[in-house]
């Protein structure tokens, strides 16, 4: 075998090792963001959790913030879907029931450590509107746009600002604590949106 090939070869072999270790990385991550506050996590510690190197971390992630938002979007998205089986207003309502069930857990302490720590740290805002926020506000802004095509609410809708309102109430809850993401919460506020989206639409 001549040395091209050899190396093509050793290559090869080193993706998989590659791709294991980042894996690793974000699963331990992920345990660690599950019973430790982001202040008392490092990359040191997160590196001796995943059994690799500091190097090996700043391969993929050039901050602490940077590897946190990644395992949490790895666990919140799929948990948070956006179903394209249901109608635009249906699939709205239940990925913010989804939205509500898990920012009433861990995931959600995690999600408000992060923007409490953007208010001090510029960067980490930066990184949670790049990493996750743009990309799950594209999707959500299709669907609520094909809601507002298809009549079922009013077509004058600002969606931008519709937008906002829907996320309001979770998130208040989230950041200031006054009141609980339960089932009832859940409950009365797809209820409410649905009344609201309504009355629009006939005053329209």
């Amino acid at each position: 075998m001549n040395s091209g090939a050899q190396t093509a070869q050793s290559r090869s072999a080193g993706r998989p090792r590659n791709e294991e270790s980042r894996k690793r990385i974000l699963a331990s991550t992920l345990e660690m963001l599950r019973t430790e506050p982001l202040q008392a996590i490092t990359i040191e510690g997160i590196a001796r959790a995943a059994g690799v190197s500091k190097t090996t971390i700043y391969r993929w992630w050039e901050s602490k913030a940077s590897i946190v938002i990644d395992a949490f979007m790895e666990y919140h998205i799929v948990r948070t879907p956006m179903r394209r089986d249901l109608s635009p207003g249906e699939a709205i309502m239940d990925h913010m029931r989804h939205l509500a069930e898990q920012y009433s857990g861990w995931p959600g302490r995690v999600v408000a450590q992060i923007l409490g720590e953007a208010q001090s740290d510029p960067s980490v805002g930066r990184e949670f509107r790049e990493r996750f926020h743009y990309g799950r506000r594209a999707i959500v802004r299709e669907v609520l746009d094909e809601w507002r095509k298809s009549g079922d609410i009013d077509p004058a809708t600002d969606v931008e600002m519709l937008m906002d309102a829907i996320y309001a109430p979770i998130y208040m809850r989230l950041i200031i604590g006054h009141a609980p993401l339960d089932d009832a919460f859940i409950t009365e506020y797809q209820a409410f949106m649905n009344d609201l989206l309504q009355a629009k639409r006939k005053q329209g």
